[in-house]
């Protein structure tokens, strides 16, 4: 049960196997629910079934992710431990391996070092094929070195299947073999595709309230079925917030849980985010605003532009080559002046920048940055088309 070796992220590593030997016990859980034909299914197999799925959906957000990914509230030691157990006995590897990848994942959301982004590794491997990659399998203590100092959490990573093998037991115990499929084998698999979709589907379907730099959305069904876990665009916008549902009707059970467990003194220092970011208001950080900027510039057809700039180049008054790139090195408001006296077909003018930004991207105070760097990164990318050329 001892997990694999821990060590630094591998993200640039390309050979990945096409049966990974950790999807083995994955697969094995998912085909044991199929026992219950045999075993049957009693209620008090679904009672524990029921039970266990929310002790442990609950456990997967206010443990993995908001208490050891983002550190959204304060608890103590002993209680740590019981979080950490819980969240582990989901079978969904240490904490430490989690909290770690999930930091990597809020570092590099939707871009090529992401670990599970739908856009560049498509759905399936984002759901859940990133899980069993090779490059996966070890763990980037250095991202996590504030948790990993607690030697009954590196324990817990060494042995990260004890507690779901305990849990299990208890169920064996309680239900019998139907306890056992039925509650915790059924819990299990359910657990699993509750969390993995967010990882998933919150990147695909859904709303967006805040420009975030990425493809994270608000999704009410998925935030029901994960106890709140499902307004994630909103997450995205403030990830340091115990509360992830930031209006009154986003229902968001694991914060009302920890709520109440803050009046009982089981939990403290309950952050949440600022009025700035309840209205909407704040400014974004220069990483959003470039990851935006950089997604509104490649809607634009750079190359079939600089088709059109070479053929306007042949006109007596077009601008050569020189004068564009002279116009680069001082201001970019030149540049622009030099490519409308050209009447270069489709290079966009800054209204039409920011009409298609309009469409694209949530109110912000920061549009207008978003629309000067984009318009900036089309006129970087034509003066490269145009080099090259």
């Amino acid at each position: 049960m001892a997990t694999s070796q821990t060590g630094p992220d591998d993200t640039s590593h390309e050979h990945e196997d096409i049966l990974y030997p950790e999807a083995g016990p994955f697969v094995l859980l998912h085909l044991a629910s199929l026992a219950a034909i045999w075993t049957g299914v009693t209620w008090q197999a679904l009672v524990i079934c029921v039970v266990l799925y929310v002790l442990r959906i609950f456990a997967i957000g206010a443990g993995y992710h908001r208490y050891f990914a983002h550190r959204a509230y304060s608890t103590s030691r002993v209680f740590q431990f019981i979080l950490a157990f819980l969240s582990q006995s989901t079978a969904q590897k240490s904490v430490l391996w989690w909290a770690a990848k999930h930091r990597h994942h809020h570092q590099h959301s939707d871009t090529e070092q992401d670990v599970h982004s739908p856009r560049h590794r498509g759905f399936l491997y984002a759901h859940l094929g990133w899980i069993f990659s090779t490059r996966h399998r070890t763990t980037d203590l250095t991202k996590i070195a504030d948790f990993a100092r607690y030697p009954e959490l590196m324990w817990l990573h060494r042995y990260e299947l004890t507690p779901a093998v305990i849990l299990a037991a208890i169920a064996f115990l309680l239900g019998g073999w139907p306890g056992l499929v039925v509650g915790f084998v059924w819990s299990t698999v359910l657990v699993y595709h509750g969390t993995f979709s967010i990882n998933s589907l919150a990147h695909v379907h859904g709303r967006k309230r805040y420009v975030t730099g990425d493809d994270s959305r608000n999704n009410w069904l998925l935030a029901l079925i994960t106890m709140g876990e499902g307004w994630h665009n909103n997450h995205h916008a403030y990830q340091s917030s115990v509360r992830q549902g930031f209006r009154w009707w986003e229902v968001d059970p694991t914060f009302y849980i920890l709520k109440a467990l803050s009046w009982c003194g089981v939990v403290w220092n309950l952050k949440t985010p600022p009025e700035a970011v309840l209205r909407n208001e704040q400014r974004l950080g220069t990483k959003i605003i470039e990851r935006a900027a950089a997604e509104l510039a490649a809607t634009f057809p750079v190359e079939r532009i600089a088709a059109a700039l070479h053929e306007a180049r042949t006109h007596a008054h077009a601008p050569t080559l020189a004068d564009i790139r002279d116009a680069l090195a001082t201001a970019q408001h030149k540049t622009a002046d030099l490519l409308a006296k050209a009447h270069v077909p489709g290079f966009p003018t800054r209204d039409e920048v920011r009409l298609r930004a309009t469409a694209m991207f949530a109110k912000t105070r920061s549009m207008e940055e978003i629309v000067e760097r984009a318009h900036r990164l089309i006129l970087e990318a034509l003066s490269k088309r145009l080099a090259a050329a």
